[in-house]
């Protein structure tokens, strides 16, 4: 049976959040500062960034540090809330360094840092480390050892820790607020959705797949991971990032959507693609309505709440808007005055 997650009333993480997704993998850092600078202008309530080390296309791609970058973002807004979706906290970065430098930027900024974590892709850490990229198994108990480590980090001094994959010796985190920065997990199983239940802040997931992985299996982990950990719906923040296309000219907003046509390769097109070129050839060779599947592509304010009511009626309160197209200060300035208005008198 379908199962929705509605966050209690009292608490706040049920009010509706509203987010940008500063897309790392397409604009320079520069620009994606000042794109996130605007949103929080234009009354955006969070900003998300991702953190790749090889973007997903090699021309035009971008691929600037998220963790230095999201030092600078903090330092030039106030209120906005700033976080990774996602980084991988197992590979390209010992969990001991994570815990470090979110220790320093929620130090710096408090109440406003989110570490939005994920079990990686290929794509990021292998050319960056040379390993072999392990299965999913592996992949799952190293994110859960780090959030472990993270943690303990965090809370306790002189840290000597021993685990199947990690080690510390003495290890304290100098630098780190009273009230350290909420973790939030991204998946899109089932297993993961429940370990996100039992010991996240969050979870986080994508839009554009088949309603039912939503309702049947990642809604219902997060619902079974919550009870087995004996906690309340309202302890985690359900976010989810979806995939928008909105523009006053139609076939400008479906033509918008080529510049990310790899979020349409299934996983078994894309699972050992490793280098840049190569996964831009592949989306290339996507039609443009292919391209278009996973997004919501419109024109029409009212049409385009509509569309998004389905993730809103099933928990869903943060919501993060990744635009595809090149010209993200229109967006900004088109979607704060079109649709944000719009969603929060809806929703809210």
């Amino acid at each position: 049976m379908p199962v929705s997650i509605a966050p209690a009333a009292h608490c706040e993480l049920n009010m509706l959040r509203l987010g940008y997704k500063a897309s790392a993998e397409q604009f320079g850092p520069n620009e994606l500062l000042a794109y996130t600078m605007l949103a929080e202008k234009k009354g955006f309530d969070s900003a998300f960034v991702s953190d790749h080390f090889q973007p997903w296309r090699h021309h035009g791609g971008h691929a600037p540090f998220a963790l230095a970058w999201l030092g600078a973002a903090g330092a030039q807004t106030s209120r906005i809330m700033l976080g990774t979706s996602v980084l991988t906290p197992t590979f390209r970065y010992h969990p001991s360094i994570v815990a470090q430098c979110f220790g320093t930027l929620g130090t710096m900024f408090p109440g406003r840092i989110i570490l939005g974590i994920g079990t990686g892709e290929s794509l990021n850490e292998v050319p960056a480390t040379g390993i072999k990229w392990p299965e999913i198994k592996e992949r799952f108990a190293r994110l859960r050892e780090a959030v472990r480590l993270i943690r303990k980090l965090w809370s306790e001094e002189q840290v000597s820790f021993e685990g199947e994959f990690y080690r510390t010796e003495n290890a304290t985190i100098y630098d780190r607020p009273d009230e350290t920065p909420p973790i939030y997990i991204a998946g899109a199983g089932p297993m993961i959705a429940k370990f996100s239940g039992r010991i996240a802040d969050g979870f986080i997931c994508t839009s554009g797949k088949p309603m039912e992985l939503y309702s049947e299996k990642l809604l219902p982990g997060v619902a079974a991971g919550l009870e087995a950990a004996g906690r309340k719906p309202d302890d985690i923040d359900l976010v989810i990032e979806l995939k928008v296309s909105f523009h006053t000219d139609e076939k400008r907003a479906l033509e918008d959507t080529r510049h990310w046509a790899a979020l349409a390769l299934s996983p078994e097109e894309k699972m050992s693609v490793e280098n840049p070129l190569e996964m831009e050839r592949l989306a290339e060779s996507l039609s443009v309505e292919r391209a278009a599947a996973r997004w919501i592509v419109s024109t029409d304010p009212d049409e385009h709440v509509e569309k998004i009511r389905k993730y809103v009626d099933l928990g869903f309160r943060h919501l993060i808007f990744h635009s595809p197209g090149p010209d993200q200060e229109h967006f900004i300035h088109l979607y704060a005055k079109s649709v944000l208005p719009k969603l929060r008198a809806t929703f809210s």
